[in-house]
């Protein structure tokens, strides 16, 4: 088990890599979605169901990799998804179908549904070792990959072919799992020492069944974490669009909303442990739900499109620390299986965040549907008030 600083120290940089290899590696694959399309000539409904591939193998794998952390361990889960996540990534663009594109997105999804409870799994770990909020960097670490991936596949989308590309990813990734994981293959999860009066249990012993209240705590801190999600999914699937229709705004000056909420959100997380420590997770999560509901208000109400992107940068400072707490409180309670129903609630705000939005614009008005971003980061402020004594506990 490693017990001193330099083990843990290790270990935090090799998990943050794959945080942030996660995050390069879809973002490359999202970049090249329009050009995939073209190549397998499908129609946008029949490349809609196709992505689903994605969130299904996401959300079926994540219920899943709980058990499989359990018995083989979070690390060992983690290099496995990462070398799956990185072979599965050059597929899409070897398929001529939807149906065959559907199917190998089944992987590709599978694999990241994976490593995303495996890995944060781990950190939930390490972070109970260090005894330190420092789940915020990890995520931190996310964004920063997503940008990095998406910045240099617009890059090089206009010189390489989506084969060329995304073989690169794969190449990529493998090279970064070989260097990251043998540490994570070496070292034991750190074990914090347990509280007086419980005993750890043996080791390949049954897990601890989990009584009906703390069950319940996990299901909240995922509410939190899907409100927070869905956010995110409908600021990148309709931010823009918002800009250009209903703000008048240029095509590339509506692209930028999404760039500051993202900014915002990375500039956030990297101040997370330092915010967390000083206003400790219950004010975290009530501040940032708060503030996130100010700011989509904001930007889903201004007037002005200088004034909409203030909001949508003020909403990504505020959304951007809910989703590492409620995971790691959510691990914290239940183990890779509390972060596993955190994660997969929190994906599914994420599915539900772009269609919902969708049919309410046709039902009210795209900004009127925005205004639920604002109301679902109310509810979660509200959510981690509510439980602010028995998440304590």
């Amino acid at each position: 088990m490693p017990g001193n600083g330099n083990s843990l120290t290790r270990l935090r940089t090799a998990i943050t890599v794959f945080f942030a290899l996660d995050g390069f590696v879809f973002a490359g694959w999202v970049v090249r979605i329009p050009a995939i399309k073209e190549q397998t000539g499908a129609s946008a409904s029949a490349l809609g169901l196709a992505l689903l591939g994605v969130s299904a193998g996401a959300v079926v794998t994540m219920v899943l990799t709980g058990r499989l952390c359990r018995r083989y361990g979070n690390h060992r889960v983690t290099v496995a998804c990462a070398v799956l996540l990185s072979l599965s990534v050059a597929l899409p663009p070897l398929t001529h179908s939807a149906l065959a594109l559907g199917l190998v997105l089944l992987v590709f999804g599978a694999a990241y549904g994976g490593i995303n409870v495996a890995f944060n799994s781990a950190a939930v770990d390490l972070v109970a070792a260090m005894r330190r909020p420092i789940m915020p960097s990890f995520h931190a670490a996310f964004s920063l990959g997503g940008m990095i991936g998406a910045g240099l596949g617009a890059l090089v989308a206009g010189s390489l072919s989506p084969t060329r590309h995304l073989l690169l990813l794969t190449v990529v990734g493998l090279f970064v799992t070989a260097m990251a994981g043998p540490t994570l293959l070496r070292q034991k999860p750190p074990e914090p020492p347990e509280p007086p009066g419980r005993e750890r249990p043996a080791e390949g012993a049954a897990p601890r069944r989990l009584d009906g209240r703390t069950r319940g705590l996990v299901l909240v801190f995922g509410l939190i974490a899907g409100c927070t999600a869905y956010g995110e999914g409908a600021l990148a699937d309709w931010g823009a669009l918002h800009l250009e229709e209903d703000l008048g705004a240029s095509p590339g000056a509506a692209a930028i909303g999404y760039s500051c909420f993202a900014l915002a959100m990375t500039v956030g997380r990297l101040t997370g442990t330092t915010l967390l420590e000083r206003l400790g997770r219950t004010r975290t999560v009530v501040a940032g739900g708060a503030t996130a509901a100010a700011g989509m208000l904001l930007g889903s109400l201004a007037p002005a499109l200088w004034m909409a992107l203030l909001g949508y940068a003020v909403t990504g400072i505020g959304l951007a620390n809910l989703f590492p707490v409620a995971v790691e409180r959510a691990g914290a309670l239940a183990g890779p299986s509390g972060v596993a129903t955190a994660s997969t609630l929190g994906y599914g705000g994420m599915l539900l965040g772009p269609p919902a939005i969708g049919f309410m614009a046709d039902w009210f008005s795209l900004p009127a549907a925005l205004t639920s971003v604002a109301i679902l980061a109310a509810v979660a402020a509200a959510i981690g008030f509510a439980t602010r004594g028995a998440a304590a506990r």
